[in-house]
């Protein structure tokens, strides 16, 4: 209902019509006509005359049975003697002529009851969609694929008091068996105490903690348990509530132990194995009349890029795991030109050309990214064949608030069937150097980055990185 209620007269032109617009029309918006499509109209009230009432009354009945609002009728009578049957149709009945204070009270009293009527509607249009929100809501915690849980931080212990199906399904226990209680009950033996410490440590400073740690089910089997908790804040700022979030891990965990310990084997194997070859190489190569076999020569470059390979694959993992994607990365103009230098003083013979923009390269988000340029300069520069070999890195701040960076070299560019590898997955390498562009490409996208590697039409390689920036200069 408007701030101005809409009135519409109803009746055959005439002067009671046109009086009626205007006692009415200092205080409502006023509409006159004979018209019985007007009733379909937008209206608040509606006043009929009763020579034209018998045109509208079913569809004065029907507009009113077709709203869930009170839409009031007025029945303007001559003579007060009306059928009592008009009644099932209109709210009033108003014999002319009256008194224009009387017509207004009247009015306002059904006006104010309509406005009364149209509040309550809308809050009732409210709450059910507040309803309908909730129960959305509450359909998507209880069917969420991740455990979801809800502690009561007022009381003693913070006992548990809402838990998801899939935090039974995960621990296998029972909602009675699991509500008020501590969420501890899930720890056992092998549950590491410094990551208890650690979880204590972030609800007892009431700040969101995550850690995995080891749990138990119900029937004694050991997962790991992904779990982030946060507190949860009433208007005055105090933390009534903890929410929890629990993913079982178990597979992740296992995989990457399992990851660790071959690597570390593989690591430790390979080089004591490839070292022992080597020196028997050393001694076969000495013991050689005249030059060596071409055998021992193939031997020998297999070794050293074996050997090649696991260093960068060494070197490669401990950047990735030493340095956090979201470390910040400052004043990268400064050390793009720190990096420059220092190809130029590696390869005197190559021409290595920087371009930056002319506003300061925005901070980036992308820890390990200057290992990552490193890595990607260096095999610009050092596989360049070229007779006049070229690195050009050009930098750019993006509108849309990244930075692109793009390395080119005239180099002989990089087998078609290595690029593939960028595609399709993690394949077998050709080269220990093409491990740099798994350095640059895991770094790049763990930070949200991209990164494209495409070979020039004449001589050469394009590398293309594009990373996300954080906050101002």
């Amino acid at each position: 209902m408007s701030e101005q209620p809409q009135v519409l007269v109803f009746g055959s032109d005439g002067e009671n019509r046109r009086l009626l617009a205007e006692t009415l029309g200092n205080s409502y918006q006023v509409e006159t006509t004979d018209e019985p499509a007007a009733l379909h109209g937008q209206f608040d009230c509606c006043l009929v005359t009763e020579q034209r009432f018998p045109d509208v009354a079913e569809l004065l009945e029907r507009r009113c049975t077709e709203t869930d609002v009170f839409l009031p009728a007025v029945l303007l009578s001559e003579d007060g003697d009306v059928d009592p049957a008009v009644w099932e149709y209109v709210d009033d009945v108003v014999t002319l002529p009256v008194k224009k204070a009387a017509l207004h009270a009247r009015m306002e009293n059904l006006l104010e009851r309509r406005r009364t009527a149209c509040e309550l509607a809308e809050r009732e249009r409210e709450l059910r969609e507040t309803v309908d929100d909730l129960r959305l809501k509450e359909q998507a915690i209880d069917e969420a694929p991740v455990g979801f849980s809800i502690a009561d931080a007022r009381r003693p212990d913070n006992p548990l008091i809402y838990v998801n199906d899939q935090f039974l399904q995960t621990t296998g226990y029972d909602a009675t068996e699991v509500l008020d209680r501590n969420c501890r009950f899930l720890q056992g033996e092998e549950t590491d105490t410094a990551t208890v410490d650690q979880l204590r440590e972030g609800i007892d400073a009431k700040q969101p903690v995550s850690v995995d740690i080891v749990n138990y089910r119900k029937n004694g089997e050991k997962f790991w348990n992904s779990v982030d908790v946060a507190p949860l804040r009433n208007t005055a700022g105090d933390v009534t509530h903890y929410v929890g979030f629990q993913t079982d891990v178990t597979k992740r965990k296992v995989r990457e132990r399992r990851q660790e310990v071959l690597n570390r084997v593989l690591s430790h194997n390979l080089r004591n194995k490839m070292n022992v070859i080597e020196a028997y190489l050393e001694i076969l190569n000495h013991d050689a009349v005249g030059d060596p076999p071409a055998e021992l020569t193939e031997i020998g470059s297999a070794v050293q890029n074996l050997l090649a390979l696991a260093e960068t694959a060494r070197e490669t993992d401990r950047i990735l795991s030493e340095t956090d994607s979201d470390r910040k990365v400052d004043a990268l103009d400064q050390r793009l030109r720190e990096l420059a230098d220092a190809i130029r003083d590696q390869y005197p013979d190559v021409t290595v050309s920087l371009t930056l923009p002319d506003e300061p390269i925005r901070p980036v988000a992308t820890g390990g990214l200057l290992a990552a340029l490193e890595e990607a300069l260096d095999n610009a520069a050092k596989h360049n064949d070229n007779d006049n070999p070229r690195v050009c890195i050009r930098v750019e701040n993006r509108d849309d608030n990244w930075v692109s960076i793009e390395i080119e070299d005239n180099g002989p560019g990089i087998p078609q069937q290595e690029l593939d590898v960028l595609k399709q997955g993690e394949e077998a390498l050709q080269h220990a150097d093409r491990m740099g562009i798994w350095l640059i490409y895991w770094t790049v996208t763990r930070a949200g980055g991209s990164m494209t590697v495409s070979n020039c039409e004449s001589d050469g390689t394009v590398v293309e990185l594009a990373v996300p920036t954080v906050g101002e200069l």
